[in-house]
């Protein structure tokens, strides 16, 4: 059968979809079953030139701009309706230089891709939770990892970017050379063009690494968590952890009795050596009768595949909403608590996440990601199958982050998750804080018609 996209005048090495082609829904399908856009073409491409010969197509006809690495963020962001989506899937090289612990990563690349490349050598980055999410998507809004206590996030280890901005050129960024750009695609999202290439240091780890994760009941209430806060207090250059509030569901890996029941995991992972990890994180193990325990030495791959099993691509719908906090109080503690008893579908999870160490150490002006002083983070990460139940999982998810908004950092959120970002220009000028004007003068010089819109946008200053 004809590609319909073939008569069209865009010509790339890959491949282009038109809405008529075979292979289409599938192409522009991604992970939040939520999510259901149509693209007028979907530009598969190979290399970067592909990506500039789309630019360049999409700027003669005036065509707004989605770019898909992944396709895992929750907004959706990676599809468009009636722009051009630049599909970078078939782009996920990975290249590891041992011996400078380097890592060069192509823009379509997932995070399996680059720890099972990196960990040949005996050497990681920090990376998300979820192997399958997208390097590009979760790097450019920050990127938030188990190994941010001793590294820092995903920016604070890229060394450089080849970048095709808006004008179809293709460049390259780093502290040497395009420096504001470099700056800016450091916590600014997807706002200033398509990054082919990512460039990231790389450190030393593993194989095996020593994961904590003890699983008590809600019932043991917020005494377990106050110990765990408080267990943290002089860690956070070593662990990097969270408390993740489930509901059990009807799996061997729990007791009969739990199933049904709601629980929390005090997940941690100790950046070093794991049978010190083991000593350390044990205390962790022991505040309460626990449900189970999912606590062991494992391969860092494996550990980085531990929740893929929680987010299945294109099974659920989502709506995840996020507090940078200012602290975590016992009332905070208890207000999440009560917060988390009501919730209306059993897939939901929601997260208490730690700060601080390397994370901490980064000046706020010193990349687009800004201030670093937030100790704490609260993510309502809300998923549920059936569009009948939108309204009720939104709805109690944004009123549950309303009533936590009390102990918000300055207003801040974590840009990966957003929600459908619905408070706009405030969102990012909270966010961002002194940056956000930096960043409009940015977005202005490369991208002055705001091609790339679907994001968390940044508009052109004077726009």
């Amino acid at each position: 059968m004809e590609n319909p996209a073939q008569k069209l005048p865009l010509q790339i090495e890959g491949e282009v979809l038109a809405p008529a082609s075979d292979g289409y829904d599938e192409a522009r399908a991604v992970w939040n079953a939520m999510i259901d856009r149509r693209p007028a073409l979907i530009a598969r491409c190979r290399n970067s030139r592909d990506v500039a010969s789309t630019l360049a197509y999409a700027r003669q006809y005036d065509y707004p701009v989605s770019i898909r690495g992944g396709g895992h963020n929750v907004a959706g962001h990676a599809v468009c309706d009636d722009g051009i989506m630049i599909d970078l899937g078939n782009m996920r090289g990975v290249s590891v230089d041992p011996a400078a612990r380097t890592a060069r990563v192509a823009g379509g690349a997932t995070w399996a891709d680059v720890d099972a490349a990196s960990q040949a050598h005996g050497l990681a980055t920090p990376g998300g939770l979820i192997s399958d999410t997208g390097v590009a998507g979760l790097t450019l809004s920050g990127g938030i990892g188990w190994l941010r206590s001793r590294h820092g996030l995903c920016i604070d280890n890229m060394l450089s970017v080849e970048i095709v901005t808006a004008d179809g050129e293709i460049r390259r960024a780093s502290e040497a050379e395009n420096v504001d750009l470099f700056w800016a695609v450091r916590g600014g999202g997807g706002n200033f063009g398509v990054i082919t290439e990512f460039e990231f240091r790389l450190h030393p780890l593993g194989p095996e690494v020593m994961f904590c994760a003890p699983i008590y009941a809600l019932e043991c209430g917020a005494e377990p968590i106050r110990a765990w806060r408080d267990f943290l207090a002089d860690k956070s250059d070593r662990i990097g952890s969270l408390v993740e509030f489930s509901t059990v569901g009807e799996s061997e890996d729990f007791p009969p009795e739990s199933w049904g029941k709601q629980v929390y995991t005090i997940a941690a992972v100790y950046a070093g050596d794991a049978e010190e990890g083991e000593r350390v994180m044990q205390p962790l193990r022991e505040l309460a009768p626990m449900v189970t325990d999912f606590s062991g030495r494992m391969a860092y791959c494996e550990l980085q595949k531990l929740f893929d099993e929680l987010m299945p691509a294109g099974q659920f719908r989502c709506y995840w909403k996020s507090h940078y906090l200012s602290g975590l109080s016992d009332q905070a503690i208890d207000d999440i608590l009560a917060g988390v008893e009501t919730v209306p579908s059993p897939s939901t999870l929601s997260s208490i996440w730690n700060f601080g160490g390397a994370t901490a150490q980064v000046p706020a002006d010193a990349t687009a990601f800004g201030d670093r002083s937030m100790p704490w983070m609260y993510s309502i990460d809300s998923v549920w199958e059936g569009a009948q139940n939108d309204a009720a999982n939104i709805g109690w998810t944004r009123d549950f982050w309303g009533r936590m908004q009390r102990y918000s950092h300055n207003g801040r959120m974590y840009l990966n998750f957003p929600g459908q970002g619905e408070e706009g220009d405030k969102l990012l000028q909270d966010t961002f804080g002194d940056n956000y004007g930096r960043l409009r003068e940015i977005k202005a010089k490369y991208d002055p018609d705001n091609r790339f819109r679907f994001n968390q946008n940044i508009r052109p200053l004077d726009h």
